[in-house]
């Protein structure tokens, strides 16, 4: 019976390209990753420049070792603003990796390191919900940062194909 269903289940998936070809379907799917990776890092790095954001910085940065120094060498505005221009540097640069294996590779290296740094915060910010009994329950910024994980395993896709194509000399 399992057999049965498991052959069943096959043959239905494999009608699915008669409709849409697996091809275009991983197309469909890599691009909407890539404006999921751009849309947040424009939007975001726009909001960068707004006191809103910088004061909502400021739990995240003091309370992270390995940022705090950025608020002594820049100051909280132009820390911000910093973060800001980063982010929308690498979302032109993710836009650019289309067309470019050169702008890949360094889009995708700065968006990778990112998002391993604000992944990283989850390692010293309060995370869990103490309020339901703390682990597995994600508190408002552990929802917040935990995204990031998936940013940064497409931003190593674009690093990586980056990688590829410049080897490969496909440099478009």
């Amino acid at each position: 019976m399992t057999q049965k269903l498991i052959a069943a289940a096959d043959n239905a998936f494999l009608h699915l390209d008669r409709f849409v070809s697996a091809a275009r379907i991983k197309a469909i799917g890599l691009a909407v990753a890539l404006a999921g990776v751009v849309l947040p890092l424009a939007l975001i790095g726009l909001l960068k420049f707004t006191q809103y954001e910088a004061e909502a910085l400021q739990p995240l940065i003091n309370g992270t070792p390995w940022l705090a120094w950025l608020y002594l060498v820049f100051g909280e505005v132009g820390t911000s603003a910093l973060l800001g221009v980063v982010e929308i540097l690498t979302a032109f640069l993710l836009i650019a990796s289309i067309w470019s294996a050169r702008a890949a590779i360094l889009g995708g290296a700065i968006a990778a390191l990112t998002f391993a740094t604000t992944v990283s915060i989850m390692l010293v910010f309060p995370v869990w919900e103490t309020s339901i009994g703390g682990f597995p329950w994600l508190n408002a910024a552990g929802q917040f940062l935990l995204k990031d994980v998936a940013l940064l395993g497409f931003s190593l896709v674009i690093l990586g194909d980056g990688l590829a194509r410049l080897r490969a000399g496909q440099l478009r």
